[in-house]
């Protein structure tokens, strides 16, 4: 078994939980993401859903919230998870995206009503965690 280490002393990178139950509710259940949420509340994913649909329909407050609220549950995930505060958020491992699309949903809403601290604050979190999820999200 090979074991890689990080040579610049970095914090490894952090993988959050899978959880299958709720993708599948969304996928093989064809469940809306608001019941996904209601009963998995702490899946960012079905918030990260949430936060992009009101966007789109120009619900920008509603967005806004939804991607607080999965930003916030995907921090204590990441927490339980072992992360310090800092270090890589793989966007290649599925169970991150929910988080990182969350944080890009909350940059955009906070961008749309003026919340420019929060804004490049939050780019920037997603850039320093994942450089592919902000190549990807920042559009």
């Amino acid at each position: 078994m090979t074991t890689h280490k990080n040579l610049l002393g970095g914090p490894d990178p952090t993988y959050l939980p899978e959880n299958e139950e709720a993708y599948r509710l969304l996928g093989e259940e064809s469940q809306p993401p608001v019941e996904v949420a209601a009963q998995h509340p702490t899946f960012s994913l079905a918030w990260a859903m949430l936060a992009d649909d009101a966007f789109e329909a120009g619900r920008v407050v509603e967005s806004y919230a939804y991607a607080r609220t999965g930003y916030h549950r995907g921090l204590d995930s990441l927490r339980r998870a072992g992360w310090k505060g800092h270090g890589p958020i793989p966007w290649d491992h599925r169970a991150n995206r929910g988080f990182l699309r969350c944080l890009a949903a909350l940059a955009r809403a906070a961008g749309e009503i003026n919340e420019k601290d929060e804004t490049e604050r939050c780019w920037q979190f997603l850039k320093d965690s994942s450089a592919e999820a902000y190549n990807e999200l920042r559009r």
